[in-house]
């Protein structure tokens, strides 16, 4: 049967269109221009910080970031296991070893609770993720960080808009990163941005995602660099969403509302929480079968015949062959745990409530006893 409620797909709002198109008149679509300096400088101002450095990918800002903190062969990097594989490659893409952390189990963001016991001497940092959309704790990270002397670096890639205790995602650790991809809740078809208050970093990461080239020097290259840059065409788009980041995460939040009101009750579910003090903007609609004998696989089968795709929670890092050597799998069974019982339900701003109604009743249908 087609696809008919896909999980996510990118939402046009505001000025997309109109900005698209004058960056194309202007044939000004490379890594500089009028839209790339905008939206950096829109982006700083929503975050609260002094800097934001438009780059390729989330990923490629996760490495950007931890280049610029110094990070190199022999550091290790507290990272949470449940979550996107990138955290992890970035890390060793530094040369640098990802030290695998558990989840706490209600927002399944890093347990700060864990983080000490994994410090060793050669602990540079930790990079906190904000799961989901849901902030990690990050009062109680940045208290182990600090006692242990390593930086923070926070990866809110799948929380544009999330706030914790009053600050927005983006102004919480060291340095923050973010992805723009098709599915996030600002999008420019694929970039990020790093963000960080600290003019040393900002610097490193603008020479490190241009190939190292001396600012002042033009085609002169002291260091080998990377070429990570965000087109202006896509930062046009970048723009427009940002424009209107409150009706997206505001959108999002109400479809997580009417999944809250449709599976309200229903014994063996579990939706991510919002805690005291958090916004979660909802990135996706989380669910988590707690009945040992549903199948996870089986309800997502069933639901694809009814033309609903879902996505399962993704699988922690530490299972993954080439990061798995040494690993204790007993201290991390939060995360291994949650990654089978879980999956991601449609979660975009174009949803109505009739089609998250509709979603909800072929989800219970297929999660009824009976159909494990």
């Amino acid at each position: 049967m087609s696809l008919r409620y896909p999980v996510a797909r990118p939402v046009w709002a505001g000025n997309e269109e109109q900005y698209v198109l004058d960056c194309l008149r202007s044939t000004r679509i490379s890594s500089s221009g009028p839209y790339l300096e905008r939206f950096e400088a829109a982006f700083a101002g929503h975050c609260g910080a002094r800097h934001a450095l438009a780059c390729s990918s989330g990923t490629a800002a996760l490495h950007l970031a931890l280049l610029a903190l110094g990070v190199g062969p022999g550091d290790e990097i507290l990272v949470p296991s449940l979550t996107f594989v990138a955290v992890a490659n970035a890390v060793a893409y530094c040369g640098a070893r990802p030290v695998f952390v558990d989840s706490e189990p209600l927002t399944w963001t890093l347990d700060a609770a864990r983080l000490a016991e994994a410090v060793t001497p050669r602990t540079r940092g930790v990079i906190a993720v904000h799961l989901y959309g849901h902030p990690a704790d990050m009062d109680a990270i940045t208290a182990v960080a600090r006692r242990h002397r390593i930086f923070v670096v926070e990866d809110a890639a799948e929380a544009h808009g999330a706030v914790y205790r009053g600050r927005t995602a983006g102004s919480l650790g060291d340095v923050a990163t973010f992805s723009f991809y098709g599915n996030k809740v600002v999008t420019t078809g694929e970039g990020g941005m790093v963000v960080t208050s600290d003019s040393r970093i900002a610097d490193r990461v603008a020479r490190l995602r241009g190939q190292g080239m001396e600012p002042a020097r033009r085609y002169w290259f002291p260091e080998r660099g990377y070429n990570y840059r965000m087109p202006n065409l896509l930062a046009a788009v970048g723009l427009a969403q940002l424009e209107r980041i409150e009706w997206h995460v505001e959108r999002r939040r109400q479809v997580a509302a009417w999944y809250a009101e449709s599976l309200a009750g229903q014994p063996g579910l579990r939706l991510q929480p919002e805690l005291d003090g958090c916004l979660n903007s909802r990135w996706m609609n989380c669910v988590e079968l707690l009945d040992p004998a549903a199948s996870r696989d089986g309800v997502m089968a069933r639901l694809a015949t009814a033309g609903i795709e879902t996505r399962p929670f993704f699988p922690p890092m530490h299972t993954l062959p080439m990061y798995s050597d040494g690993v204790d799998r007993r201290a991390l069974r939060v995360a291994e745990q949650a990654a089978t019982r879980g999956l991601n339900l449609p979660s975009h701003a174009a949803l109505e409530q009739d089609d998250v109604r509709h979603i909800a009743r072929e989800f219970l249908a297929a999660v009824a006893p009976g159909q494990a």
